[in-house]
């Protein structure tokens, strides 16, 4: 079962990539198949395997020769490898479908946030709902969570965000962070559903670990490619999934 639910989860990876692709494009995700983007060829079954394809290629085209991006390797491997963690974790239970679900969704959002630093609102809606299905705790539990946690963050936000455009703008004079906000509109509804799966204390966690990863990532992005803007939702799922796999709230309680 544990080689199955691999083999599952990156079946399910390719099929993210094509939503990945397509979603912030309004295509369909369904017609046509899928092809390459430089020749424009319809990529046969046999040269489009999940990871297979890919390593037997060498990330090249079959038909063009075109370097295949590697997104496509990663996602499916990513895909592949938290569903196996998670069915080793859960076993085949209601939790591992809802789970899965909202992982899957996930994954589809970071890489989403990653090329255009911004999400299709109906994926945040999925998330939040499926998060609700998901969690071990109790249906109030989770909606106080839920508001408790990302009142918080709207909060902090609207106070960061005031700094920066008011303040910091003015002290570098630089014009371009008069509009720039402190979280993107996508980050609250993320930072509720960590709350919603985690608890209070695990989404603290959560959120210090998100800030921990996306510290040299912002760093490059500002200094190297100069763009202020910095996809936040990628690190927020990290730190969240780093929690739930690795139970970190347990693990620190020994040491605190």
């Amino acid at each position: 079962m544990e080689v199955f639910s691999f083999i599952f989860g990156a079946v399910i990876g390719s099929f993210l990539n094509v939503l990945i692709l397509r979603l912030p494009l309004n295509k369909s995700v369904v017609f046509p198949r899928s092809s390459c983007p430089s020749c424009n060829k319809t990529i046969a079954w046999y040269y489009n395997i999940p990871l297979v394809s890919f390593v037997f290629l060498r990330a090249k085209c079959a038909y063009c020769k075109t370097k295949i991006s590697s997104q496509y390797f990663i996602v499916e491997l990513l895909s592949a490898t938290l569903t196996l963690v998670l069915f080793i974790k859960l076993g085949i239970s209601e939790e591992f479908i809802y789970m899965s679900l909202l992982i899957y969704t996930c994954i589809t959002l970071s890489f989403i946030d990653f090329k255009y630093k911004a999400v299709p609102d109906y994926l945040l809606l999925i998330v939040l709902v499926l998060s609700f299905f998901a969690t071990s705790f109790s249906l109030a539990e989770s909606f106080e969570n839920a508001f408790l946690f990302s009142g918080i963050f709207v909060l902090l936000n609207f106070i960061i965000t005031f700094y920066i455009q008011n303040i910091k703008a003015k002290l570098l004079n630089n014009k371009d962070l008069r509009t720039q906000e402190a979280l993107g509109e996508g980050d609250i509804p993320i930072i509720a559903t960590i709350a919603v799966i985690l608890g209070i204390k695990g989404a603290l966690i959560a959120i210090f670990l998100a800030a921990i990863f996306a510290i040299i990532p912002s760093v490059y992005s500002n200094l190297v490619k100069k763009d202020i803007q910095t996809a936040f939702i990628p690190y927020l799922i990290m730190g969240m999934l780093s929690v739930y796999f690795f139970d970190l709230e347990n693990i620190l309680k020994v040491f605190f």
